[in-house]
């Protein structure tokens, strides 16, 4: 599959770094309207996880300076679309339109009912969503487990996702921009609670507000099933000194998992690995993955490529679950 991206910054960098190591997919274009991230110089970049940003590699990729100009490739099969959120439909609408696939970073759009007309303007499988949680190993277990019923049903879940001051998105709390962080970064959980638990028929939220938006959050879900017990948690605390933490507690018929991570600002950090815990009492900490954030995000853009290559939906990059994880973070304002 042949890829351009549209939009660098950091999450086009991560995917740039995916790409390299892919055997099913290569970029081998991308647009941006900075002349020196066109020649190649992408060291400015950073992020909150993975290798700062280099220059790349340079040979066999063409740069543009508009999507409309790289969409004029009829070489491209599918667009990476890695803007900001507010961007989002109008770069997959004209996409779709040259007849190309769409792999579009979350969220999908800033509110539900723009996502689910981009959904419904899409071909089959045409049109993804770059959640990425369900391929981390650390969250790909519970979704695994879902599947092959290894434990049986899930019967309840917490999740908490919390971050210190996003001081770097000076609009992180415009609705009609980032969405603030249940747009922003509760749609991660949102989107891993449809696909385990299925969708919500309410949410019961209370809040602290800043900008009319949600700042930090405690929610209990209710489903049609009534023994669901499912809750979630977390926002924006008013200290740097915790940039960032996610975790979950789910428990099965016959097991219960959990997992922490807290990173802090002096660079430390604490964790529960991943931990099974057993109906008979046998305690499992399973060996998860290779420690390297970029591999999830190769398992992601292999999984668009052979959807293409298929014509087939992805149970996980699937555009009207991207909705339905819009459509619950609403709920919850």
């Amino acid at each position: 599959m042949r890829v351009g991206v549209v939009g660098v910054g950091f999450m086009s960098w991560i995917h740039y770094l995916a790409y390299q190591r892919s055997q099913c997919a290569d970029m081998v274009a991308f647009c941006s309207r900075d002349a020196e991230k066109r020649e190649g110089d992408w060291t400015g970049i950073k992020g909150n996880f993975g290798p700062p940003g280099e220059k790349i590699d340079m040979t066999g990729v063409t740069a543009f300076e508009s999507l409309d100009a790289m969409l004029k490739d009829d070489t491209i099969d599918l667009i990476d679309v890695c803007l900001p959120p507010r961007l989002h439909p109008e770069a997959i609408r004209k996409t779709l339109k040259a007849g190309k696939s769409v792999l579009c970073e979350k969220p999908l759009a800033l509110d539900a009912h723009t996502a689910d007309s981009l959904a419904s303007e899409a071909n089959q499988g045409q049109l993804m969503v770059a959640h990425i949680l369900p391929l981390m190993p650390e969250f790909k277990i519970l979704v695994d487990a879902k599947k092959d019923q290894r434990w049986g049903q899930p019967i309840s879940g917490r999740f908490t996702r919390t971050i210190g001051p996003p001081d770097w998105i000076p609009d992180f709390y415009d609705r009609e921009s980032v969405g603030g962080p249940l747009i922003d970064l509760h749609v991660h959980d949102a989107h891993l609670i449809r696909l385990l638990f299925g969708m919500p028929k309410t949410a019961h939220t209370v809040s602290r507000k800043k900008n009319g938006l949600p700042m930090f959050y405690e929610t209990v879900f209710e489903f049609e099933q009534p023994d669901l017990a499912v809750s979630a948690g977390g926002g924006v605390i008013d200290s740097p000194a915790r940039p960032f933490t996610h975790g979950y507690e789910v428990s099965f018929e016959r097991a219960t998992v959990r997992f922490e991570f807290a990173g802090y600002a002096d660079g430390s950090c604490t964790s529960i690995p991943v931990t099974i815990l057993h109906t008979d009492g046998r305690v499992e900490k399973p060996e998860l993955g290779d420690g390297d954030p970029v591999s999830a995000f190769l398992d992601e853009v292999d999984e668009a490529a052979r959807c293409v290559k298929q014509g087939a939906v992805s149970p996980i990059l699937d555009a009207r679950l991207a909705s339905d994880a819009l459509r619950i973070c609403e709920m919850q304002m």
